[in-house]
């Protein structure tokens, strides 16, 4: 009994880590073609890079109809009643996720009596509550969304220690007390153009080096998900004790072939260019997983091109 669970651990974590991997496969370039560019680290290939990443970040924007060109700017009451349905629009037809990575994973080894760290954020970081507020975010900037508006969609999926979402209230009364306003701060502060403006006006070879570091990054976590963690699950426990599992794989480490992927990169990079600290929190990562896959074992011919074609030199 305990064998057939383990091997349905083993197998979650194959079908997570193959999650839309072959889907579209051959339509487009995809992430993996951005590699190559990444690694020319040219201003030619740069620009090819800048011309991706913001057709990728506004493709969930086309889709639904919504020219960012023409979302309305100002505190009037016509134009935030404009960007709310712009933001409600982006929402229609979009498909709820009842269980994120993290939850799969969780259910899966709890089955085969394995130990995984405890939750420390969110039960599920796309959870309808979350991703209601962050439509309005990506269209009309932290402006349009009230700090108790965020933290009580944050309430309702924490799964992490209360105290932390008071620490948090706390410093923003702290904070607005002392004039300073954190949401204009914050990397969503001016929505998607804030994103896609970081983007055209990062530096060519930083564009590049974000790129390089995500794409690596995503093949390695692929690599050490589908070939390591099933025999391994120490592997798994480790990569989820870190801040990162929740600050990147949890949303947007995974990326498939396809636009699934390439949205997940794209959002990768653009937290590394714009969130203080980010980059370093993932370079140290990625330094934790070089030492996962050095270890014996890892150096099996991987299973899919992809995973190795993510992990290029730096």
């Amino acid at each position: 009994m305990r064998y057939a669970r383990a091997m349905a651990f083993i197998s979650a974590i194959h079908r997570v880590a193959w999650l839309g991997a072959l889907a579209r496969a051959g339509s487009s370039i995809s992430w993996v073609g951005w590699v190559f560019w990444a690694i020319d680290d040219t201003p030619q290939s740069a620009g090819l890079l800048r011309e991706a990443l913001t057709e990728t970040l506004q493709r969930p924007f086309q889709r639904a109809g919504v020219d960012v060109t023409q979302i309305p700017q100002g505190d009037d009451d016509d134009a935030f009643a404009a960007r709310q349905a712009m933001a409600a629009q982006l929402l229609i037809g979009r498909r709820a996720i009842g269980r994120d990575l993290d939850g799969i994973l969780r259910t899966h080894a709890a089955a085969a009596g394995i130990d995984l760290p405890a939750l420390r954020t969110v039960s599920n970081p796309f959870d309808q509550a979350l991703v209601k507020v962050g439509a309005r975010l990506m269209v009309g900037g932290a402006d349009d969304v009230s700090l108790e508006e965020l933290t009580e969609a944050w309430e309702s999926v924490w799964a992490g220690e209360p105290e932390h979402i008071e620490r948090i209230r706390a410093v923003h009364v702290a904070a607005d007390r002392s004039g300073v306003d954190l949401h204009a701060r914050s990397p969503l502060a001016d929505g998607l153009r804030g994103l896609l403006h970081a983007v055209e006006k990062a530096d060519d070879r930083l564009l590049c080096a974000a790129v390089r570091a995500c794409t690596k990054g995503s093949g390695a976590l692929m690599k050490l998900l589908m070939e390591r963690a099933g025999d391994e699950p120490e592997i798994l426990a480790t990569l989820m004790d870190d801040s990162m599992w929740d600050q990147w794989v949890r949303v947007g480490g995974v990326a498939p072939a396809g636009r699934l992927g390439e949205a997940a990169i794209a959002l990768s990079t653009v937290q590394y260019l714009v969130v203080p600290g980010w980059a370093g929190d993932l370079e140290r990562y990625l330094m934790l997983m070089d030492d996962l896959l050095s270890t014996p074992g890892a150096a099996e011919a991987p299973a899919d091109p992809a995973a190795t074609l993510g992990g290029p030199p730096r």
